[in-house]
């Protein structure tokens, strides 16, 4: 026996039938518990006891969650389809929770194969010369996961596998023995999972090679038919875009594949706010108040609605989780230059617009305005959304007439927090209402949120904004205020 994570593992076949849950088995004889049933017994479990299913899926526990579930109950293969930054990956790789912690397969060989029911030649052969001496290792459940990125130039002998004519030699086979064979990724997952993320990318003839496994277990290695009855479960990820932009599915593998499930982006902001939180990599010591988190999500929210933007291209949640990261950046270099408590404000989420850009793909329309200026106006339609939700019992009469009066506000970029405070007193009402609004006492946070209030009244069409300076709107906007914007 050996320990494995402080548990006894047996080294050999003959102890590892010895132990209570191989106790009256023999080699070769049938009882094959496959990946399907495993991952099928642990979820059955987790269910009963309330266990988390996924950690770190989000937004999807009244949508995906229980049509995944359903087809891992029914034991069937299924293909995630969606747009791109809706954790379809995270899904598929967090399928592996529901595997085994160990399984046993036999030592010594290129594909995991089961000690008592092995598939391939090699181990069958090793389980006749060794018999109960026969060597096994404990393969952990990370290691159970296979995953490929789709491209066109992935072949058959990539996945499945091809002659190995120096292996032949060195054997003294024939190139149609399966032992000469060079095995690929999918039979070098056998006991586990196997993922294609982006399957459309895959060249039909592959595809081919794919459906041809689900169904019948066996394939063709350069002419030669080779049987291999491979336990695993494929999985598959694609994006709708793929179909008509690079390639698509073929019919027979579509209609093979046991389940297609949809995947979507957050339904609601307050999920996206807590996808971004979760993934967003910033300094502990940043400080992002509820409504600048809100205010980044929503920007999201306003893209996929945008006409300027493709709708068939999607906007992916990884627009707010970079926006957020490279504006807690900008609020971090501002506060290393200031000495004050580094705390994001609107001006830090226009100092993101290359994590908009980057990842918005423009109509006709939009590539004419250009990307900059379409995500300002973007970000211009999340404020005055959020101001909206957040403050739209606020009095700004004062404040707007003493702008409307000629006055223009330039919001404070550099110095202490102090001095921006001070600064912002000079409109009237504006200190009042970011106390209401800040979360906290501090300057810094009623800095942010008296700039977030004249972004809010920006975007309401209340004011007009050039650079960092606010004014009194354009007078043919002053005249829409009271049918569209009040």
């Amino acid at each position: 026996m050996t320990a494995v994570q402080g548990q006894v593992r047996a080294r050999t076949l003959g102890e590892l039938l010895q132990t209570p849950d191989y106790a009256g088995r023999t080699p070769f004889d049938g009882q094959v518990r496959t990946v399907q049933d495993e991952v099928r017994d642990n979820l059955t479990r987790k269910l009963r006891s309330g266990e988390k299913l996924f950690p770190g899926v989000v937004g999807y526990d009244d949508t995906v969650i229980p049509q995944l579930v359903n087809a891992l109950l029914a034991r069937q293969n299924f293909i995630l389809l969606g747009l791109r930054g809706q954790a379809k990956s995270r899904i598929l790789r967090a399928i592996t929770g529901l595997l085994d912690e160990y399984v046993p397969v036999i030592d010594g060989v290129d594909m995991p194969d089961d000690p008592l029911n092995p598939i391939g030649a090699e181990g069958r052969a090793m389980l006749e010369a060794h018999g109960l001496d026969l060597p096994i290792r404990w393969l952990p459940r990370e290691d159970r996961y296979v995953e490929k990125l789709a491209t066109p130039d992935v072949t058959v002998a990539d996945l499945i596998g091809d002659v190995d004519p120096i292996k032949a030699a060195r054997l003294g086979t024939s190139l149609s023995d399966t032992r000469s064979m060079h095995f690929g990724l999918l039979p070098r997952a056998n006991r586990g999972i196997f993922a294609v993320n982006e399957l459309a990318d895959l060249a039909p003839k592959v595809q081919v090679a794919l459906f041809n496994i689900l169904q019948e277990g066996d394939v063709q290695i350069k002419g030669y038919p080779i049987r291999l009855e491979l336990d695993v479960m494929l999985v598959f990820s694609a994006n709708p875009e793929d179909y008509t932009a690079r390639g698509k599915i073929v019919t027979p593998l579509k209609d093979r594949i046991g389940s297609e499930i949809r995947t979507h982006y957050p339904q609601d902001v307050r999920l996206g706010m807590d996808i971004t939180a979760q993934e967003a990599v910033r300094a502990p010591e940043v400080a992002v108040p509820d409504f600048i988190a809100e205010l980044i999500e929503e920007i999201a929210f306003q893209a996929r609605e945008d006409a300027r933007v493709d709708k068939l291209s999607g906007v992916s949640q990884r627009l707010p989780i970079s926006l957020m990261e490279l504006a807690a950046a900008n609020a971090e270099r501002r506060a290393l230059v200031a000495g004050d408590p580094p705390v994001v404000r609107v001006s830090d989420v226009y100092a993101g617009l290359p994590a908009i850009t980057g990842k918005l793909e423009l109509e006709y329309e939009g590539e004419l305005k250009g990307a900059d200026n379409v995500a300002r106006d973007v970000i211009r339609k999340a404020a005055g959304a959020v101001y909206a939700r957040r403050c739209a019992s606020a009095d700004t009469r004062e404040l707007e007439k003493w702008f409307e009066a000629g006055n223009v506000f330039r919001f404070p970029q550099a110095g202490d927090a102090a001095s921006a405070l001070r600064a912002a007193r000079q409109v009237p009402g504006l200190s009042d209402l970011a106390a209401q609004v800040a979360s906290s006492s501090d300057d810094a946070t009623r800095v942010s949120a008296a700039e977030f209030i004249l972004e809010g009244l920006y975007g309401r069409r209340k004011l007009s904004r050039a650079e960092e300076t606010y004014a009194a709107p354009e007078p043919e906007v002053r005249q829409q205020r009271g049918g569209r914007w009040n």
